[in-house]
């Protein structure tokens, strides 16, 4: 929906709400009128059910809206004497139409200085459940975000079992697309495994000012741009729409930004003509090939190498290992039972249809790619035969155009067109776990609309996670550590569990005193 389209429906909303409210303010001593004018009429509705001016704001927050509203339309009722679980459930499971009843076939009597503490213990524990949903989602969605790492795309940096916080405030929080949508959860209701959200209505894109730009080789969290995946724990179904922020979240780093020039040269990126220098606890991983002399490898091979991958047996004395780090491969040509050791590098002959933009007229692979160059908003990039498809899918599907190309030149919305002028910004995504990421290489640009923040610190880690309860080993050297950074990851856990013990002393010293005054 665009944005005339929202204020039409909230302009229905608002005759909605006013045609089955109006008695209720005259009963509450105020002028009907008051219950058809926008934004006012919240405002005035505040003042009859005794609660603070800032729910207003709360009801036009994308996401704690739904709430509130559930939350504003039982306590309307309760400003007229329905206090009963009956009278709860009615309005709640009617969308608030119930109050057309009270307000048209009942004798309202207004309650004026009722009492806002609940009736009973029960009442007492809901409303706190409803106002801590009510806060951890305006945190979730504004301000900071928990995130799983269930991939070794990023190994070394990010392992599998981190669990992150990712900040939405860096890059500028984007509001909710989705209207309606389970709080706190993504595109799946855990357990039930069922949709979280109502694909209708559509709010219009919009994101908070940010506070820092994403710079080349930050870690992004982002929505995958082709996830067609109705439910993530279930891909059977891969041709389902899902709006752009229930698209499944990715983790990658952003290794061209916009304006950059991209290509891949035997594995390596390289960026306007100069090899990546990626930061200090980034590490590239490699599929490489030893040959063995017959000697035994060692036990501990794999850990001592950080072989997280695993490794695959190629021949009598050959073995694959599908990730390991050049530093590591350093070493291992002096160990003495490996003859030889060969870095895997797809040929520059190699065509993968597979890689972007997937139609195979380049004779690209996933180690030999490029030169793309990747838009910034405001760029004019002038549209030809060679660099049409590789362009196509962000100017269809990320800026809403058609764009066809005949009798030798493109037609864009119908016209024919030599340039196309790019309306945000675009970023190249790619893992440092070379061989086993799937990242830009296979959908090409990721645009700004679909980035969801930057992540901050690794609160758990747990070795083995996908593996069953039983194999879980926490990982403690890298609890409470930060994700950027120089040298080795430094844990605050001890900190954080001082913090703690100082709060819990502190919060019973207070509470001891407030007994003996």
């Amino acid at each position: 929906m665009n944005i005339q389209q929202w204020f039409i429906l909230f302009l229905i909303a608002q005759l909605i709400h006013g045609l089955g409210t109006w008695k209720m303010y005259v009963a509450a001593g105020r002028k009907p009128w008051e219950a058809f004018v926008p934004v006012y009429n919240a405002y005035v509705l505040t003042k009859i059910i005794n609660r603070s001016w800032w729910w207003v704001l709360l009801l036009f927050v994308p996401m704690i809206n739904v709430i509130m509203f559930g939350v504003v339309w039982v306590e309307t009722a309760r400003s007229f004497g329905k206090y009963t679980k009956t009278h709860t459930f009615l309005t709640l499971v009617t969308l608030g139409f119930y109050l057309y009843y009270l307000n048209y076939a009942t004798d309202l009597k207004y309650e004026e200085n009722r009492s806002l503490k609940a009736r009973t213990a029960t009442g007492d524990l809901i409303s706190a459940i409803v106002f801590a949903v009510v806060a951890a989602t305006l945190i979730h969605t504004y301000v900071m975000q928990p995130f799983t790492i269930p991939t070794s795309s990023l190994e070394k940096t990010l392992l599998v079992g981190d669990f992150l916080l990712v900040s939405k405030m860096h890059y500028g929080a984007r509001t909710p697309t989705t209207a309606v949508s389970f709080p706190m959860v993504h595109d799946t209701i855990p357990f039930f495994k069922v949709k979280s959200y109502l694909s209708w209505p559509q709010l219009p894109y919009f994101r908070l000012p940010g506070f820092q730009d994403i710079k080349r080789n930050d870690i992004v969290v982002f929505n995958w741009p082709v996830d067609t995946v109705r439910y993530f724990r279930d891909q059977s179904n891969i041709h389902a729409y899902k709006p752009l922020d229930k698209k499944s979240n990715y983790v990658k780093r952003a290794v061209g930004i916009p304006g950059d020039s991209l290509s891949i040269q035997d594995g390596y990126v390289y960026i306007n003509g100069q090899k990546e220098q990626l930061p200090e606890r980034a590490r590239l991983q490699f599929s490489y090939v030893i040959e063995t002399n017959g000697q035994p490898l060692g036990s501990n091979f794999f850990e001592r190498y950080e072989i997280s991958d695993g490794a695959s047996r190629i021949g009598q004395n050959q073995i694959q290992i599908h990730a390991l780090t050049e530093a590591y491969a350093a070493q291992l040509k002096s160990h003495p039972a490996i003859a030889n050791i060969t870095r895997l590098v797809a040929d520059t002959t190699l065509t993968e249809s597979s890689i972007f933009p997937n139609n195979g007229k380049f004779n690209w692979n996933r180690d030999q790619f490029g030169t793309v160059y990747i838009p910034k908003a405001g760029d004019e990039i002038q549209l030809n035969r060679r660099n049409f498809s590789i362009y196509r899918y962000a100017i269809e599907a990320y800026e809403n155009n058609t764009l066809t190309w005949q009798d030798g030149q493109a037609v864009l919305n119908g016209k024919p067109a030599s340039s196309y002028t790019f309306k945000q910004d675009y970023y190249w995504m790619m893992g440092d776990n070379r061989h086993n990421s799937e990242d830009s290489r296979y959908w090409g640009f990721v645009p700004f609309d679909h980035v969801v923040g930057k992540p901050v610190f690794v609160w758990m880690s747990i070795e083995g996670i996908t593996q069953g309860f039983s194999n879980w080993k926490p990982r403690w050297n890298r609890f409470f550590t930060t994700v950027s950074g120089s040298g080795e990851p430094v844990s605050y856990f001890k900190y954080f569990l001082i913090a703690i013990g100082l709060w819990f002393v502190i919060s019973k010293l207070i509470r001891r005193k407030q007994k003996k005054a």
